[in-house]
């Protein structure tokens, strides 16, 4: 990591933009002096200085919700720092998980918000939604359909048609995010079994 110009601010402090390690939400906003940021990397606890303290001051110092450090990056002009951390409990003094308001859980983005009309649909059952119509046969039903669009899948990789083959497989991907659901569970579960097979 290139070294952050401090000089940059008439003040000696640059904004230091905190992030989750693991989520990838921004948690919270703070600044750091040459000082503080000595300080985050010898004790590993992220440290800001206090504009309203006039001091440093070590994130969870009073709370306890403290912020693990694990990597620092400066932005292109070496004058802004991105901080990722383990957030040990709620981030802001309001007690929310972030200074914005919101949860801090794992994203993936579209498959995300695909979960989540799944989950709609489950729990507002629509006479014309196919995903309620699947819940409502049941869990036999709903592996069934996994099963065929896996044979399907594997039938159109032998094949060259890549049109085909990518529908298959978000088919396949689809039905399989119902099925998680139908079990009770999410791609979060899924990641954290992958995770916990890092060697």
């Amino acid at each position: 990591m290139t070294q952050p110009n401090f000089n940059k601010s008439s003040d000696g402090l640059l904004p230091a933009i905190v992030q989750d390690a693991d989520t990838q939400k921004i948690l919270m906003l703070g600044y750091m002096n040459a000082e503080a940021w000595e300080q985050t990397q010898k004790s590993s606890l992220v440290t800001f200085f206090s504009r309203s303290k006039n001091r440093l001051w070590t994130k969870g110092e009073e709370s306890e919700n403290h912020l693990t450090f694990v990597s620092g990056a400066l932005d292109c002009d070496q004058d802004t720092f991105l901080i990722k951390a383990h957030p040990k409990g709620p981030i802001c003094h309001t007690g929310t998980d972030t200074c914005w308001g919101e949860a801090n859980s794992p994203s993936f983005g579209f498959l995300t918000e695909l979960e989540n009309t799944i989950q709609s649909r489950r729990e507002n059952p629509d006479t014309e939604s196919y995903v309620a119509d699947l819940f409502k046969k049941g869990i036999n039903k709903i592996a069934q359909k996994v099963g065929e669009e896996a044979v399907e899948t594997v039938i159109e990789a032998k094949d060259d048609n890549e049109s085909l083959f990518l529908n298959e497989s978000a088919d396949l991907l689809f039905h399989y995010l119902i099925l998680l659901q139908a079990k009770g569970y999410r791609l979060k579960d899924i990641v954290a079994v992958l995770e916990g097979r890092k060697k």
